[in-house]
């Protein structure tokens, strides 16, 4: 089993006016079905109120992340999938629900964590 990271930027999420609350029970839905089916990880959205702190190796963190980076924002769920088949026949449902298509990527492998 392998841990699939399925996303999306905050700028594609474009929602009709009148449909947010759908999306929102939508959404929801999907992930109590990934938790019952017992392949759910966590899942949120990015807290884009919240500063951006780059923290350095020896602790010291300055405001910001690093300059060159995309910036990092949307939401996200982690599922835990027997296959990449699976991976996208849930990331189809989470775009279905939040009406824009996701990304999805594959962790590596780390037998530690």
């Amino acid at each position: 089993m392998a841990k699939y990271l399925i996303s999306f930027p905050a700028a594609a999420m474009i929602v009709p006016e009148g449909e947010w609350d759908a999306v929102v029970r939508d959404s929801h839905a999907v992930i109590d079905d990934a938790k019952a089916a017992g392949v759910y990880v966590f899942a949120g959205g990015i807290d884009e109120s919240v500063p951006v702190a780059l923290v350095s190796a020896d602790g010291a963190a300055v405001d910001g992340g690093y300059r060159d980076a995309r910036p990092l924002n949307g939401g996200f769920a982690v599922f835990e999938l027997a296959s990449r088949e699976d991976a996208i026949a849930w990331a189809a449902r989470l775009a279905k629900a939040c009406r824009c298509a996701q990304e999805l990527r594959v962790f590596g492998y780390d037998a530690a964590s």
